[in-house]
């Protein structure tokens, strides 16, 4: 493969690495939108890894951030675990098929072992990317820790801020890029909506537990109308947002398709 065609299937993998973290690759449906709360500390999960635990305690213990604040932070956080956890899945599966083709008894063929060379070299050169982009997300993780948010940053949200680098390695013309930008920040607001409205449902439920517990059957049926009406209101955004989420990676991919020509 040359040179610009192995840049452009690094770049189809990681439109297709978001996709999938939004549940649009048909391989994984029904959670990707759930936002993380600010209860219980946020630590059911926790972030699996010393440094980044360390790092969210210090931001989170600073008095810098809003609780709107600590929550967009805490999503950077979950986002960068998740690209971790990626790269040590590459590094294992790498690793594994590596040994196999060492212990093959039989010797290849000139024309497999060319392939195998190829393949080699460019799941070599996806570990080295991700890893660039790793170190590029703790330093930022790090500095925003530190310094809090800057008001001029471009995007928020860190899936957001993925299509966006995505989109600028594209070949794109300027005026492209301007318009893509444009629609991610009306995409940015469609999930910062989304987001709110799970908030107010996840609130609605709790409240809906605690009056059946008092046996009010006027008040539970108000709080019955309220969360339905939520319920219903929070999938619609969420439909929203994925269809949006599509014609966004439509548009970036006939955007990797510029590169191929």
């Amino acid at each position: 493969m040359d040179e610009d065609g192995e840049r452009e299937a690094r770049l189809r993998r990681r439109l297709e690495v978001i996709m999938t973290k939004y549940g649009l690759s048909g391989k994984k449906e029904g959670q990707q939108w759930e936002t993380n709360h600010i209860k219980e500390g946020f630590a059911q999960d926790g972030l699996g890894d010393p440094r980044l635990e360390k790092l969210w305690n210090k931001a989170r213990s600073s008095g810098k951030f809003s609780d709107e604040e600590l929550e967009k932070l805490w999503r950077e956080f979950q986002h960068h675990k998740e690209k971790i956890h990626e790269y040590n899945i590459l590094l294992e599966t790498m690793s594994r098929t590596e040994d196999v083709h060492k212990n093959t008894i039989d010797q290849p063929l000139e024309e497999e072992s060319a392939a195998w060379k190829e393949l080699l070299h460019r799941k070599h050169s996806e570990l080295k990317e991700q890893l660039h982009s790793i170190n590029q997300g703790f330093e930022r993780l790090r500095k925003v820790s530190h310094q809090g948010y800057d008001s001029a940053s471009e995007f928020e949200e860190p899936r957001v801020m993925d299509l966006w680098d995505l989109a600028q390695s594209t070949n794109f013309t300027e005026k492209e890029l301007e318009s893509l930008r444009e629609e991610l920040k009306h995409f940015e607001a469609k999930v910062e909506k989304h987001h709110h409205y799970q908030k107010q449902l996840e609130i609605s439920h709790q409240k809906l537990k605690h009056v059946e517990g008092t046996g009010d059957k006027e008040h539970l049926s108000r709080n019955k109308e309220k969360y339905t009406m939520l319920e219903e209101k929070t999938k619609e955004l969420g439909y929203k947002v994925k269809k949006h989420l599509q014609d966004l990676s439509g548009r970036i991919s006939r955007g990797l398709q510029h590169n191929e020509l």
